[in-house]
């Protein structure tokens, strides 16, 4: 599959909500003892449209989340949402995730679970059926979920690249 360049410019302007989606604590054993450090993966939207997801590590979970926050700013998206759902079906794959998402009619809520629920929340989706296949770990769901999202080509860009309108888009 093509890679899609729907990353956003600038995020000065940009009201960003993050979200934790999973924090990892790693051991790691030297001569002194145990020491802990965590991980976390934030993903952060504006709730109309533009998401991203990052990783943080630190020694200390709030800067951990700190830093997951500043590295989801780094790579933002925009996904076209249409009347609160996604324009079409869509599978997408990374490591051993699988997610379908489908759009649903209005009033059916995001239908998703853990990490996938997160990100489709955070880029204000309100109707979706999503199913997640193979992996639950949530890095890859989160890369999955993000990669589905990249690939979404809104009806206006369908419509143009078909010649025709926007209207017959849906109805053919």
């Amino acid at each position: 599959m093509a890679k899609r360049n729907n990353r956003v410019k600038s995020t000065n302007d940009i009201e960003l909500k993050d979200r934790l989606v999973a924090i990892n604590r790693v051991t790691k054993v030297t001569k002194g003892g145990r020491t802990f450090t965590f991980a976390a993966i934030v993903v952060v939207g504006n709730e109309n449209g533009i998401v991203g997801w990052g990783l943080g590590k630190a020694n200390e979970v709030t800067a951990a989340i700190q830093k997951g926050v500043e590295a989801a700013k780094k790579n933002l998206i925009q996904v076209p949402v249409h009347k609160g759902t996604i324009p079409h079906e869509q599978i997408a794959k990374f490591g051993g995730s699988r997610v379908l998402l489908r759009p649903a009619s209005h009033g059916t809520g995001v239908k998703a679970g853990g990490a996938m629920r997160a990100v489709l929340e955070s880029v204000g989706v309100t109707d979706v059926l999503a199913k997640s296949k193979g992996s639950s770990n949530p890095h890859n769901l989160v890369k999955a979920t993000i990669a589905a999202l990249d690939e979404m080509r809104s009806p206006a860009t369908v419509a143009q690249n078909r010649g025709i309108s926007v209207e017959k888009v849906f109805k053919g």
